[in-house]
């Protein structure tokens, strides 16, 4: 028998706790041996508990090092903080990872995409340094350092030289924001000098979003800061059918956490019509991360097999099954 994976699960609100009972039926099956410690966040969590994120739940990613989790709803203009955002920067999780690519079986209107989106996770303007000069007058603070900077461009050039990817593109807006953008370009340009073999361009930020949309063809990996991270990545995602079907990854040098990266959709939670792609190829992601490559690609098969026949997709992928039945079929699928 093989080594146990304690994993901290983060099953999240609306339909979170569905997609996430789905995926560990489904990584129950694989072979590999998983322990899970479950833990409320957000909303749900301060009811029980008095606080958005329990201690216990810091304390059982410090121990465990690796976390899976589902959607957790963020209030808008109030209330608490992005629960995501908090364990970024609580984590030191400062790469986020999140791989477009188009499903077999599923019509899109752009087939045979492949990007790498590679964000920076915990600076600029998610700092959340924000306060009020004057009555009517907000000021918020980007925040850019050369480390922050060199750090995640070592990560993508990394990644990119490990896994054979062709180019990379640094986005940025720094003929309006020069210093902070400015700095951002400086350090990538630094760093992409240790890597001959990999082409290195710069697109700003506008004209990247224009691009992507006429043509995603042209871009292999893209290389951003946080906020442009954030919408490109959302942009991409829709190339391949929406966030639905995209997986997510955050990762640090001492932790890491894989997560569904669209919303907790209350509107339809608890009716069995949610698709767990997202979160079950980011347990794909989590897998790989583990070491366990054997049932990385047999999860990342049986997902194909399941969209290349069609027979039992949810409803947003012009299907009729439900969550249950969709896992149902996966788990057939691996054998």
């Amino acid at each position: 028998m093989g080594k146990t994976h304690t994993i901290t699960l983060i099953p999240g609100d609306g339909i979170g706790p569905e997609v996430t009972d789905a995926v560990v039926r489904i990584l129950e099956v694989t072979g590999v041996q998983f322990a899970w410690e479950r833990f409320a966040a957000g909303a749900g969590a301060f009811e029980k508990h008095g606080e958005y994120i329990p201690k216990e739940l810091i304390a059982s990613i410090e121990r465990n090092r690796v976390a899976l989790k589902g959607p957790v709803t963020t209030p808008v203009g109030g209330g608490f903080p992005s629960i995501n955002v908090t364990l970024r920067k609580k984590f030191e999780l400062y790469a986020n990872f999140r791989p477009i690519k188009n499903l077999p079986g599923l019509d899109t209107r752009y087939p045979g995409v492949d990007l790498i989106i590679i964000r920076e996770n915990t600076e600029g303007e998610y700092v959340g340094l924000e306060h009020e000069v004057v009555p009517g007058v907000v000021e918020s603070l980007k925040v850019i350092t050369e480390k922050g900077s060199t750090r995640i461009a070592k990560f993508a050039f990394e990644y990119a030289a490990k896994h054979g990817r062709r180019n990379i593109h640094a986005i940025h807006k720094a003929n309006i924001m020069k210093m902070s953008d400015g700095l951002f370009l400086r350090c990538a340009r630094d760093v992409s000098k240790g890597y001959p073999d990999i082409t290195y361009g710069e697109h700003i930020i506008d004209n990247t979003c224009m691009q992507l949309v006429m043509n995603p063809y042209q871009y292999d990996t893209l290389l951003l800061e946080n906020l442009y991270g954030d919408i490109v990545s959302d942009l991409c995602a829709a190339f391949v059918g929406g966030l639905g079907l995209v997986p997510g990854a955050n990762l640090g040098a001492e932790a890491a956490i894989f997560e569904a990266v669209h919303g907790s959709a209350p509107d339809i939670a608890g009716k069995d019509v949610a698709n767990p792609t997202a979160l079950l190829l980011s347990s794909v992601l989590m897998l790989w991360h583990l070491g366990e490559s054997g049932a990385a690609e047999r999860v990342q098969t049986a997902v194909e097999k399941v969209y290349t026949e069609k027979k039992t997709l949810t409803r947003d992928v012009g299907g009729r099954a439900g969550t249950r039945e969709f896992a149902d079929a996966v788990i057939a699928a691996l054998g």
